[in-house]
């Protein structure tokens, strides 16, 4: 069996003792042992403020950009390998373990661009500089530069790949060494992945380590200069911010988890095969409880539509729902494969009878697919798609404040036109241009414990999804408003006392 190997302290480390099994979510069979027993967490954080650190605040954006296009170049030979452990260890389909892995390379090429334009400084400036005396002999000038700790990854499971990589391109681009902790069940790609990147040898001793188990005391020894980035469920965010270490030092902490997106069909649209809003709509709604088997943070959970065309809607979804293809995702038939873990099919199946005791399901039902292709029934992870409907919209408070992590979404019918249509945040499907944010929306477009909103009308095309770029991500709800970009930089004021100084400032020297 595989033993997945931690990389720390500039080595490949096994796992010397305890280790856990991770499992094919489709056979159930497993496929490799891991652990971090025997790695002393507070030499690896040591050893990345230390070593890494320094390293990469002597390197210029430009160099550091140079090794993440070493890193995803050294990915994208490794694609096709990626792609298939994806499928074993993670259950995803071939186009969903694709969306992975190719967003860890479009990430880390997006950086490594933006690093070219950075050029040969080693710091940003913020903002412009003043003139704080008579004369330019006293000048202050606000720049941007390197925290000097470590910056701890704790991934999600669903994005072995691309989560690692959105979150690593920016500490490193921003000079901070990384230690990047993937969920464990799903490993296995999280570990090929930065062993190769290891092997270009682009990245200095420290600048990048791994811990494939159990994160263990790390956190514990986390100080003021670090930083610390999750990724998951709001409530072992809450267990993470609460530590009395991270108290203590007052350690900057990123939470991206619990998000409850949701589509707005506006009630302007018109049905029928030849109104693009509506295939759109229709589209994106069963891509989003379909892709990666509805396990995205992104994935619309909440589908507003006005009442009248509720049964339509409702007939459509689940009419494209009942043809998804369920089953062994190595098939190419295979349109939609098992959740990630048999705790996470538990955890879903929990989820929908949670909703249940307020929305009705009207397509699908708690359990695997009666019809699974190309594998043993009552062996996998499975869970067919779920489509609920809202017995009461008005009254309806579950399904606002509980994220089913799977392909469960709920229909929720809404009264009075456009007016009532703009007070809904989502993404909003409607022919009129000025369906929008409107009253009830704050200067974000943002409501508390509500997704951000996305417009998308008549002539637009398709928009990408959230976090479809390497752009700041997650969801202002339960996160609280944190991003996925980390902020690793500190502003620090100097005083230039003569003017050349201000130009070499300025040059980053």
């Amino acid at each position: 069996m595989r033993v997945l190997e931690n990389y720390v302290l500039g080595a490949w480390h096994a796992p010397e003792g305890k280790t856990a099994d991770l499992f094919d979510p489709t056979t159930g069979a497993a496929v490799a042992r891991a652990g971090t027993s025997g790695v002393d967490m507070k030499a690896v954080l040591a050893f990345a403020r230390g070593t890494g650190g320094p390293a990469l605040r002597e390197m210029t954006f430009a160099q550091r950009g140079a090794a993440l296009e070493s890193a995803w170049r050294a990915i994208h030979a490794i694609r096709e390998e990626l792609i298939d452990l994806a499928i074993q260890n993670g259950g995803n389909t071939r186009k969903d373990a694709k969306f992975d892995v190719d967003g860890a390379i479009g990430t880390l090429s997006a950086y490594a661009v933006w690093a070219k334009q950075l050029g040969d400084s080693k710091v940003m400036l913020d903002g412009d500089g003043l003139q704080l005396g008579r004369t330019p002999r006293f000048w202050g000038q606000h720049i941007l530069t390197p925290r000097l700790g470590a910056a701890v990854h704790v991934n999600a499971f669903n994005f072995p790949a691309w989560g690692l990589a959105e979150k690593a391109a920016c500490a490193l681009l921003a000079g901070m060494p990384c230690i990047e902790k993937p969920a464990t069940a799903t490993a296995v790609v999280s570990e090929r992945l930065v062993r190769a990147i290891a092997e270009t040898k682009a990245l200095p001793d420290g600048a990048l380590q791994l811990l494939c188990g159990s994160a263990g005391d790390l956190i514990d020894h986390m100080g003021p200069q670090d930083v610390l980035a999750f990724t998951g469920s709001a409530d072992t965010a809450l267990v993470l911010r609460s530590k009395a270490n991270l108290l203590r030092w007052s350690v900057r902490v990123n939470v991206e988890a619990d998000s409850l997106n949701a589509a707005v069909l506006g009630p302007d649209v018109r049905a029928g095969a030849d109104s693009e809003t509506w295939n759109l709509f229709l589209r994106d709604v069963f891509t989003d409880m379909t892709q990666k088997t509805g396990q995205k943070c992104t994935a619309i959970r909440r589908i507003f539509v006005p009442a009248e065309m509720a049964d339509t809607v409702q007939a459509e979804l689940s009419q494209r729902l009942g043809a998804v293809i369920v089953g062994n995702p190595a098939l190419d038939e295979v349109r939609m494969g098992p959740l990630a873990t048999a705790s996470q099919r538990d955890d879903v199946r929990a989820g929908i009878e949670k909703l249940a005791t307020e929305a009705d399901i009207v397509h699908g039902a708690v359990g695997e697919s009666p019809n699974l292709v190309g594998c043993e029934k009552g062996v996998g992870c499975f869970q067919q798609p779920v489509l609920l409907r809202a017995r009461d919209t008005a009254t309806a408070r579950i399904v606002h404040e509980h994220e089913v992590f799977g392909p469960v979404a709920t229909l929720l019918p809404y009264t009075g036109g456009a007016a009532a249509a703009a007070e809904l945040v989502g993404p909003r499907f409607g022919q009129d241009g000025r369906l929008g944010p409107r009253t009830g929306l704050g200067a974000s477009g943002q409501r508390p414990r509500r997704p951000r909103p996305r417009g998308r009308r008549r002539g637009t095309g398709r928009l990408p999804r959230h976090g479809a770029l390497p752009a700041t991500h997650g969801a202002p709800g339960r996160p609280g408003g944190d991003r996925q970009a980390l902020p690793e930089a500190d502003p620090v004021r100097l005083i230039a006392r003569l003017q050349p100084d201000v130009s070499r400032l300025r040059s980053g020297r």
